[in-house]
């Protein structure tokens, strides 16, 4: 498999510097060729991907993008990875070593391209800062004007809110919806590009980590005040309909030409067309330029919509296609857009 993989890297024009057969060696080689970005497999001998990138987010921070398989079991270990710090994963089909992953070559290029591009610096200062609170018995807190579940919401009733995110995603929409109160008059939709067996596992941890209920997409499902739904990977979202302050959606199993699986842009427009009551968009870190259609639907059905800062981005590729478009209301740091959806944040 690694060979098979520096074998694809170097076809699509990327310049392999090294190579280590376990997370050990993985450390060393880094400090000695200093590349621009790393792929770390999740299971290795002698030291797993997991301690591997909590190790080289300490020593010498550097973009990884994690191999993982495609399987539950996977996707536990993928996100304990991108909790250590990883920018992102590439899900491999067949399980552990396959060669069906020369099939997908293409992507797999492109995805390493845009996380080489990440900033990791305040991911690792996070992690150290999370790491130094744990083991004072304490917790790490968010920056100031970051939402909160105290204090006065101006939410207003039956709100919808419709999160895009892409590279770096999971991490960032976890700060932003256990930042939300549970209080709060909202409901929505999380779309997350992800593949289909991870966004079940992305639901539950983002349930575990809000005081809303967040649940994994289902066709027909019905959203009401404190509910929160994750799109499934591999099929678009869409808003069926919106009454009475809930909202009907829609799994749709088509390519509709968007190039990702779900696609932000679908389920924003479905939502600019059906929903009456106030609407908020949000785009978050992400390479490309999904959401810059749907944030234009939603400016022109009257929506607020808001974008993450570059600052405060992996990758600065989403929320910068859509400020372009002139469409996003407000701009703002990471840590303050759960106070800009609830406006405590101006």
């Amino acid at each position: 498999m690694r060979g098979l993989i520096a074998d694809i890297l170097e076809s699509g024009g990327v310049d392999v510097v090294g190579e280590a057969e376990n997370g050990r060696e993985a450390l060393a080689v880094v400090a000695d060729t200093e590349p621009d970005v790393v792929t770390m497999d999740v299971e290795m001998p002698e030291m797993n991907g997991i301690e591997a990138v909590e190790r080289l987010m300490d020593e010498t921070p550097t973009p990884t993008l994690m191999l993982s398989a495609y399987t539950a079991e996977g996707a536990e270990e993928t996100f304990a990875a991108l909790d250590a710090g990883a920018v992102d994963f590439f899900a491999k089909p067949g399980g552990e070593v396959s060669m069906g992953v020369s099939r997908m070559e293409e992507q797999l290029v492109e995805t390493v391209r845009s996380v080489a591009k990440a900033d990791v610096s305040t991911a690792a200062h996070r992690r150290r800062t999370q790491a130094a609170a744990a083991a004072s018995g304490g917790t790490a807190q968010p920056s100031a004007g970051a939402g909160s579940s105290t204090g006065r919401v101006s939410v207003e009733p039956n709100t919808t809110l419709i999160i895009g995110s892409s590279t770096g995603g999971p991490d960032a929409v976890e700060r932003v919806i256990s930042a939300l109160p549970g209080d709060a008059d909202l409901r929505g939709i999380v779309v997350q590009h992800m593949p289909e067996a991870f966004t079940g596992r992305f639901a539950e941890r983002l349930d575990a980590a809000c005081d809303l209920s967040v649940r994994e997409a289902e066709d027909g499902m019905r959203l009401g005040r404190g509910e929160l739904a994750v799109a499934r990977g591999g099929h678009h979202l869409e808003v069926a309909s919106a009454r009475n302050g809930r909202l009907r959606l829609k799994v749709v199993d088509e390519d509709r030409g968007q190039g990702v699986r779900p696609s932000v842009n679908v389920t924003m427009e479905s939502a600019a067309q059906v929903v009456d009551d106030p609407l908020i968009g949000v785009v978050l870190t992400g390479m490309g330029a999904d959401g810059s259609e749907g944030v234009q639907a939603l400016s022109r059905a009257g929506a607020r919509v808001l974008a993450q800062d570059e600052d405060t981005c992996v990758v600065y590729g989403m929320p910068k296609r859509a400020a372009e478009t002139g469409c996003v209301d407000t701009v703002l740091p990471l840590d303050d857009i759960a106070g800009g959806i609830t406006g405590e944040t101006a």
